[in-house]
Formats: C-alpha cells, sequence, structure tokens
C-alpha cells in the first residue's frame, strides 16, 4: 500500500481557451403555451422560459415521476397480480383487469405510451401501500431535484386543485428522467410489444408522442391532457451531444411550440471540446526507478456551452508529487474548467506511463557478488584444508 500524507496543491493554470463569443444564432422563439420552458438536460441550465414558475395543473406528465420511482427500486422484472383496487380508476388505461399478472417494466410501458392511470394506480398501491403514501414519495423526490414550487397528490396527473407544479420543476424532472437508461428506451419508443392478463399475453402499445414521428432529433418523453389542464407536453431532444429537454402547459400548439423550442436551444447550445493540452505539465515521483512522469487526460474534455457565454478558463489541480510505483492510467489530478465563475466541466489527469520502484541492494549483498581475487581463494582453500 502506498504511503498516506499525499498533498493536494494547486497549480495555477488558469488558462484562456477558445470562448463562445458569438452572437446569438435565432431569436427567441414563439410559443402559444401558458407556460413553457427549455433546459440543458446535462446541466440545469434554463435557456428559455416563459412564465416558468407560474403554478399549474400538469395532467399526465405526472407520470414522469411515477414511472421514475417505478424503474429507481431496481426490481422492474418484478411480478405483480393486480387487485380490483388497483385497476379501478377513471380516464384513460391500459386495459388493466382485476388478476392481470403484469412486471413493473410493462407498467412504466403503458403510463409513458398510452398513459395509463391505471398503471400509474397500480405502481402506486404497490410501492407506496396506498396512493396518499406513494404521493408522500413523490413529493420526497421532488424534494431531491429542486422541484421548489411543485405538489403531488396523484399518480396519475387527475385534476386536484393541490396537484400542481410549474413548466421549471417538470424541465428538471424530465432532465433528471432522462438520464435514466431504461425510462429513455422506453418513452423513445413508437411502439412497444409487452406481455400481461391472466394467462399473460402479448400487446402491444403505441405511443402519444407525435415529435417521435415529426421531430427527428426527438427522444420521448410524455403528454398529457385534462379539461382543467390543458394539453401538457415534456419532451427531450439529442443532437450533436447536447439534450435539450422542453416543456409546455395549457399549449393549444404544443406539437410545433417544442419544435421550435427545440431547434431555438440547438442553435444556441453546442457540444465544445475545452483544453486539453498538457505540455511541459509532469508528476515528480519518490523513490521510483524515473524522477518524473508525464500526465495526460482521462478522455477529451468538453462542455454544452451557450453562445455568448463568456470566456471558458481552467485549473489544474496536480499532486505535489507520488510515491512509487505509480501505473499508467492511475488517476493523479483533476481539471476544472470555469464559465463566469462557475463550473461547467472536470475531467480526471492520470499517469502517462508506468514506473517501478528502485529496489536498493544491502552492502553485505554486494560484496558478496564481486568477484573474489586469487589470495582470497588461496585462503578459503587453505581454510578449507584445515577444517
Amino acid at each position: 500500500m502506498k504511503k498516506a500524507g499525499k498533498i493536494l496543491c494547486f497549480i495555477l493554470a488558469l488558462s484562456t481557451v477558445a470562448a463562445m463569443t458569438a452572437p446569438f444564432c435565432s431569436a427567441a422563439p414563439y410559443v402559444s403555451a401558458k407556460a413553457a420552458a427549455l433546459m440543458v438536460a446535462d446541466t440545469g441550465e434554463l435557456i428559455f422560459g416563459k412564465c416558468e414558475h407560474e403554478l399549474r395543473s400538469m395532467a399526465s406528465t405526472t407520470k414522469i415521476m411515477t414511472s421514475l420511482i417505478a424503474l429507481e427500486t431496481g426490481t422492474p422484472e418484478r411480478e405483480i397480480v393486480t387487485t380490483d383496487e388497483m385497476v379501478t380508476v377513471e380516464g384513460t388505461s391500459m386495459g388493466l383487469l382485476p388478476g392481470d399478472m403484469v412486471t413493473l417494466r410493462t407498467l412504466v410501458c403503458g403510463m409513458l405510451l398510452s398513459s395509463g392511470n391505471d398503471a400509474a394506480n397500480t405502481v402506486a398501491i404497490v410501492l407506496g401501500g396506498s396512493v396518499e403514501e406513494f404521493a408522500k414519495m413523490m413529493n420526497d423526490r421532488a424534494a431531491e431535484i429542486g422541484m421548489k414550487n411543485t405538489n403531488f397528490v396523484t399518480p396519475s396527473g387527475l385534476d386536484d386543485e393541490h396537484h400542481y407544479s410549474t413548466a421549471y420543476d417538470m424541465a428538471l424532472l424530465g432532465s433528471e428522467a432522462i438520464k435514466n437508461p431504461l425510462f429513455e428506451s422506453i418513452c423513445s419508443k413508437r411502439h412497444i410489444t409487452v406481455e400481461y392478463g391472466n394467462p399473460p399475453y402479448k400487446r402491444t402499445l403505441s405511443n402519444h408522442n407525435r415529435l417521435l414521428q415529426c421531430y427527428e432529433w426527438a427522444i420521448g418523453i410524455k403528454t398529457g391532457f385534462t379539461k382543467k389542464s390543458g394539453r401538457c407536453l415534456v419532451s427531450a431532444a439529442r443532437k450533436d451531444g447536447v439534450t435539450l429537454v422542453a416543456v409546455t402547459l395549457c399549449a393549444p400548439d404544443d406539437w410545433n411550440d417544442h419544435i421550435r423550442m427545440l431547434e431555438y436551444g440547438f442553435s444556441v447550445i453546442k457540444s465544445t471540446p475545452l483544453d486539453d493540452s498538457l505540455e511541459g505539465v509532469s508528476l515528480p515521483v519518490v523513490g521510483g526507478s524515473c524522477k518524473s512522469i508525464p500526465v495526460s487526460f482521462a478522455s477529451k474534455p468538453s462542455a454544452v456551452l451557450k453562445s455568448g457565454g463568456g470566456e471558458v478558463v481552467r485549473e489544474v489541480l496536480l499532486k505535489r508529487f507520488e510515491y512509487a510505483p505509480v501505473y499508467k492510467g492511475e488517476p493523479v489530478g483533476r481539471v476544472l474548467y470555469y464559465q463566469n465563475g462557475k463550473v461547467i466541466s472536470e475531467s480526471d489527469i492520470v499517469a502517462a506511463k508506468s514506473c517501478g520502484v528502485v529496489r536498493k541492494v544491502p552492502q553485505k549483498t554486494r560484496e558478496k557478488e564481486q568477484p573474489k581475487g586469487l589470495i582470497d581463494r588461496i585462503k578459503e582453500k587453505i581454510k578449507g584444508v584445515f577444517s
């Protein structure tokens, strides 16, 4: 084991890298929605908003949270037998009947594609014990995400005066949900074949999200509608390494609203390579077969940057020294990239080559290894005769 007490030092290598100084490529988009938000999924940066903090009902986009919690249990193949209490609920349905055998994964498919209120109700009772207890789980998860102006009452999004959110909060939720690989895999499907029933048999569910058909960069997420809330939509799209989440609440023309918002977002947000030069930077090695070793980046650094967002600077944090042995690829430091005083990206620095330990040979051992002279050999022979 290597000795403790290694010290991190700050190499003042604050250097300016390519700044995004170009003017905005397009004007802010027109949206028909009462409230809207456009967010960079990876960073949570809001790049467009309209009444984004106004409290509004959000209809079946609520099922984004219900689905996320269901998938985060880590048991998507858990099999459930439905009861009358679970499946008796008004509104849209995936067609569950009492006594059906269905997995948690299939229930999520039923929520995200068919917008099944029966699926949402079943998940709530199975995971929370009741709709009321599950609502507490939803609100706890919302607090973790940073949804400060949201209160969940139902798992499906049925109208309730105490069930509300904001376009901004729903963008936060969409950004969190799309980071879950299984969530993205399900919500991005235009059609999906599942099995459920008593006994289970194959069914094909169709996605209500028309953006998957009419916008090439779309990857999900969820539609919603009630008379109170109007048309609601949370969508995600990915292009050239940038993932955006758009939200509209009460939008007469939601499909076109989202295309305009997403196109605007991709015009002003780019995934940009960052300065990865480490020329002249090396790490001293104590007790090694080499005095120092070169270092390199573990991977090519990049960041999602907004046009005109200001210059980017970097700070290299490297260990003052390292004890041998040091192995190629071993982390030895980090580089932080800042824009307007905020960290926008981090990257590991690793050893670019290995350096072994110098093994010292004891003095007596070295003496024994030296070739013996003629007189020494004669003395040994005489000593052997008399012994």
